[in-house]
């Protein structure tokens, strides 16, 4: 589900970039899920991190793009080097670090997310084999000093890191070393938007903690759960967070283009090339007064490239996205769109959904999602522990699926995806706090195993 950065409508005014937003409006019939998630690429024989490149020949990340074109992929191209690839609505492309990304085409179903999930994997472990190269479902990268690292030859990447360090402490972490997994909607109109945004963004540090699973860094414990969750509360505070103004009175398209604008840009995009414009304001842009473009007014492909840069916990485009989710094994790459279809495609979910969230406080809700990242499900919240409101909401989205009837060959419906949240929920013990328990108990105090037990 994702958007064209080279619409060439220009953009007159800020009305227009709300517009843009209304437009993504769609009627029920027509709301479709994304899913997206990363993977952390190392080399077989030393679980070190795969190089963009390799000149002895060994693994590395342009051989395995190159590999996955016997598959109908066809390459993206930056100065000459594959950098992405595209093929029927879905597209994989490259984190700073070399995550890998499969971005998914709008579906109609889970049980079709899965299935493009699933082939996508099984492309990847052919492809790997064959070139030596393994990848993780981590949400962090567990052995890596960030030096260890190569950055992949993106443009964009080089302006990103030069920045980062100007506006939080670790931005540059959460670029090269962190790992998630996203899933998109859609929505009716600005009411239901914001019916969603606000159920989504409260609900979000539940998502973190189903799914805390980062709690290593450079070979030893972290002392969280999802430190890739920690790292985004120190990342850039103009652009990420709880969105507390999306509760409040009269939020809608406008007020979300005025939060966008107050976040600085990164960069332009001209004639396929990147135009460093770190810490320049959009207004500005609109106004004709970028310096680096002086007299010029942006596009709608420059907005659209904008919002791209804009990370909160739930981030609105043309649809809605869920960023709470570190990266993980197959079953739970399925069951995040599970977790959110249920409760924001069924209009009784998301009723009872909002009942349960409406009455929360700013300060509630900061706490919650400052709490999650080391605390996981046993966070308290008011007289509860987030288990208990976990169970909930994992009640309330099997409902919803239910509801939706959408059922594959086997006549189940998209139930069948919630098992392992649910178990998760009713346990109280995240993913992360396994892996710590196999660490302490079975990996005699040692990383590495989680190489051979996280694998793809």
């Amino acid at each position: 589900m994702s958007a064209s950065f080279e619409d060439a409508r220009p953009v007159e005014s800020r009305a227009d970039l709300a517009a843009a937003l209304e437009a993504g409006g769609k009627p029920r019939t027509a709301w479709r899920i994304g899913t997206e998630h990363e993977k952390l690429g190392f080399r077989l024989s030393d679980h070190a991190p795969l190089p963009y490149e390799d000149a002895s020949g060994g693994p590395s990340i342009r051989k395995f793009l190159e590999g996955l074109t016997r598959f109908g992929w066809e390459p993206t191209l930056e100065n000459g080097r594959p950098i992405a690839l595209k093929r029927d609505g879905a597209s994989v492309s490259l984190e700073p670090g070399g995550q890998f990304e499969l971005s998914g085409a709008p579906l109609d179903s889970v049980h079709e997310t899965c299935a493009e999930v699933t082939g996508h994997l099984r492309e990847v472990r052919e492809v790997a084999e064959e070139t030596g190269a393994g990848f993780l479902g981590l949400g962090f990268a567990p052995t890596w000093t960030l030096d260890e690292i190569p950055v992949m030859p993106k443009e964009r990447y080089r302006i990103m890191s030069a920045y980062m360090p100007k506006v939080g402490s670790l931005g540059r972490e959460m670029m090269f070393r962190t790992a998630t997994v996203q899933a998109n909607f859609d929505f009716l109109d600005e009411a239901d938007m914001v019916l969603k945004m606000r159920v989504s963004l409260a609900l979000q540090p539940v998502a973190t903690a189903l799914f805390a699973n980062s709690p290593f860094t450079e070979g030893r414990p972290n002392g969280f759960l999802s430190y890739r969750s920690q790292i985004w509360t120190d990342t850039d505070a103009t652009r990420t967070g709880m969105l507390p103004f999306a509760f409040e009175d009269g939020f809608g398209f406008e007020r979300y283009v005025d939060f966008a604008l107050g976040a600085p840009m990164y960069f332009v995009v001209r004639d396929g090339n990147l135009i460093d414009a770190s810490g320049e304001s959009f207004r500005d842009f609109l106004d004709g007064k970028l310096p680096q473009l002086p007299g010029e007014k942006p596009t709608m492909g420059d907005w659209e490239t904008h919002l791209s840069t804009i990370f909160p916990e739930v981030r609105l485009k043309t649809f809605l996205e869920m960023r709470g989710a570190d990266s993980g094994p197959w079953s739970r790459l399925c069951a995040l769109p599970a977790f959110w279809a249920g409760i924001l495609y069924d209009s009784g979910a998301l009723a009872a959904a909002w009942d349960m969230v409406k009455d929360w406080t700013d300060e509630e809700r900061e706490s919650i999602r400052a709490d999650v990242p080391k605390l996981g499900l046993k966070t308290r919240f008011r007289n509860l522990s987030l288990q208990e409101v976990a169970v909930e909401c994992l009640r309330l989205s099997r409902a919803g699926l239910r509801a939706r009837e959408r059922l594959n060959g086997h006549g189940e419906n998209e139930t069948i995806f919630l098992t392992e949240l649910e178990d998760i929920a009713r346990s109280g013990v995240t993913p992360a706090e396994g892996l710590l328990k196999r660490y302490r108990e079975d990996w005699g105090r040692e990383v590495d195993p989680v190489f051979q037990e996280l694998a793809f």
